[in-house]
């Protein structure tokens, strides 16, 4: 199973048909980007806390509508997937094993829209059993690297490892749709880019010193540590494709990527 990088950009991608990234998630199946999942373990930028935390729902998962002064039609979407509570026991299971010494379980949470809203466009019948993994934005991307290389021996089992996030992600200057591209934003996800393709996994370990505008593209980095877990669950020497690029909104970009552990 290949792992993977989503750039969910805004809500407004589960309904809104102008942005190109939805007519690239609602393909997913036909495009057949992976065999059928058992379950998915989704990294959302939307989950951030002081250490790594497992959502261990036994049954339905709840849709959390978690934004605001957006369309009413968006807080009536439901995404019911199954919750995965032997996953999330799973992922405890191997990151404690590997030496991290706490890992909460939520047993309450259910799906942020870094979640859902790719989701309900991929995988729309919302029958797969889903599970999240929160991030650490006090952290660096080494350590969300390593935090995905643990978790490896999921991709065995069936399991899609899907990090969600954003590419770029600086809501302060979100401009008009169809705006040019600003150069920030368009030199940093050249970078990013470029950097993927060529292997060149430790710099994007060290993007925050290594790449152009970082912390314009990212102020935060909640939606960028997501990247770091796809790319260290996939293995060292994986290959890295850009399955999608879009703009909206001028700076937000779309840029989503599949990553191929090696053959030996």
């Amino acid at each position: 199973m290949d792992t993977f990088y989503i750039s969910h950009g805004s809500p407004t991608l589960c309904i809104d048909e102008a942005i190109p990234a939805r007519h690239f998630l609602k393909a997913w199946q036909d495009k057949s980007f992976c065999p059928r999942p058992t379950a998915i373990l989704v990294v959302s930028g939307h989950w951030d806390t002081p250490v790594p935390s497992v959502n261990v729902i036994a049954g339905r998962n709840e849709t959390i509508h978690d934004f605001y002064n957006f369309p009413k039609q968006m807080y009536e979407l439901k995404y019911p997937a199954p919750g995965a509570p032997e996953l999330a026991k799973r992922v405890k299971e191997l990151l404690m094993a590997s030496g991290f010494k706490r890992v909460d379980e939520d047993r309450k949470r259910g799906l942020d829209h870094g979640a859902w809203v790719p989701l309900m466009l991929m995988y729309p019948e919302a029958d797969i059993p889903v599970c999240q993994l929160s991030v650490q934005s006090d952290r660096d991307g080494t350590y969300h690297y390593n935090l995905g290389k643990v978790l490896a021996p999921l991709k065995e089992e069936g399991v899609l490892i899907m990090g969600s996030g954003s590419a770029t992600h600086n809501l302060r200057f979100i401009l008009p749709r169809n705006s040019p591209v600003p150069s920030w934003a368009l030199d940093f996800d050249t970078w990013l880019k470029n950097a993927l393709l060529e292997e060149r996994y430790e710099d994007v370990n060290h993007w925050d010193e290594k790449a152009p505008c970082a912390k314009m593209a990212h102020p935060w980095p909640d939606h960028f540590y997501p990247l770091h877990v796809a790319m260290g669950a996939a293995a060292e020497n994986a290959k890295a494709k850009l399955v999608h690029h879009s703009w909206d909104m001028g700076t937000l970009s779309y840029a989503s990527y599949q990553f191929t552990a090696a053959t030996s």
